[in-house]
């Protein structure tokens, strides 16, 4: 009788958690969407490279192994992007609206639950808002993945960032997160961006394209050039990838561009720049944001960039597609 007492309370123990052991479960709900497929991906090695879920009458369902905490990033059809804080034997549901992909809930788990509060606070905010409540979240949570995400997403994108605040508070997460590469790595990452300002030099690299070609940092002298990520389930970048590559096409050789292609794959981002009419050098190492190249060049986000002059100095970067184009028609002509 004792033992049919411990096996049924361990059942519904387990059932309590969403999941087994070692494994992770996603379960959602979208309105006005009845058919589709996401991407996802963790950033911070849950599972590698790029997978999918499907959703079905408006439901989807994902399972992924899961050892250890971390983050994954749904991308949405329209490109925007849902964090799910994972946990060993945790599960969760995601419920919202196709059409209002920003009040979107996911329930199940504490950090999740944060970052529910965290995205309704900033929804309506406007940068200088977002910056402080950013600030905020991160100095209370320090603790968390949820603020490694706010720290490593929502201030790097933001142009209002100071970047010296933000690197106290990456170093107050890092205090408290003191075996998390990925905080270790953007720390570095600021550092070099701190000291890569306006008129530095480009940093010495060697790296292989997708052809095979050896590239190295003598490239980017001599000319304008603008060094820049992108990937193809990342809308933004995309959109600033055409833009560059017209560009290039009108001027020439007088622009170089130079490419840090964030897929999981050399197959996808082949197939993703086949169409490419231009002589571009386009890397793609499939660390996605573990290569070494985005913390050479303080390159911490997607879409990122930095435009320099003819002699490799940093004169431009952060600009999105519209500053980029405006930027280099006055260098150009």
């Amino acid at each position: 009788m004792k033992r049919l007492l411990y096996i049924v309370t361990l059942t519904l123990v387990l059932v309590s958690c969403g999941t087994r052991s070692g494994y992770f479960k996603l379960e959602g709900r979208l309105l006005n969407l009845n058919q589709g497929e996401f991407f996802i991906y963790s950033p911070d090695g849950v599972f590698d490279g790029i997978d999918t879920i499907k959703v079905e009458g408006g439901r989807f369902t994902y399972q992924t192994k899961c050892k250890s905490d971390g983050t994954l990033i749904i991308v949405f059809p329209n490109f925007s992007e849902q964090p799910v804080f994972a946990q060993s034997g945790k599960s969760v549901t995601i419920k919202g609206d196709a059409s209002h992909l920003k009040e979107m809930q996911v329930k199940g788990t504490k950090e999740n639950e944060l970052m529910n509060s965290f995205r309704k606070q900033v929804a309506k905010a406007t940068p200088p808002e977002v910056q402080k409540y950013a600030e905020q979240f991160i100095t209370d949570n320090p603790k968390t993945l949820a603020a490694v995400f706010v720290l490593t997403r929502v201030l790097a994108s933001n142009d209002k960032t100071d970047l010296d605040k933000t690197l106290k508070l990456a170093e107050t997460v890092e205090k408290a997160q003191p075996s998390n590469d990925n905080v270790a790595r953007y720390i570095r990452s600021l550092k070099y961006k701190k000291n890569s300002d306006s008129g530095s030099s480009v940093p010495f690299f060697s790296a292989v394209d997708i052809d095979g070609k050896k590239v190295t940092n003598s490239i980017l002298k001599g000319n304008v050039a603008v060094v820049y990520t992108w990937a193809s389930w990342n809308y933004e970048s995309r959109t600033i990838r055409d833009k560059l590559n017209r560009l290039k096409n009108d001027y020439g050789n007088k622009l170089i561009l130079f490419s840090i292609n964030l897929d999981s794959s050399k197959q996808t981002c082949r197939q993703n720049a086949k169409k490419d009419s231009t002589s571009t050098a386009i890397i793609c190492d499939q660390l996605m944001f573990d290569s070494p190249l985005l913390e050479k060049f303080g390159l911490g986000y997607i879409p990122d960039n930095i435009i320099y002059n003819a002699q490799g100095h940093v004169i431009e970067r952060g600009l999105d597609a519209k500053e980029i184009e405006i930027k280099l028609k006055n260098l150009l002509n």
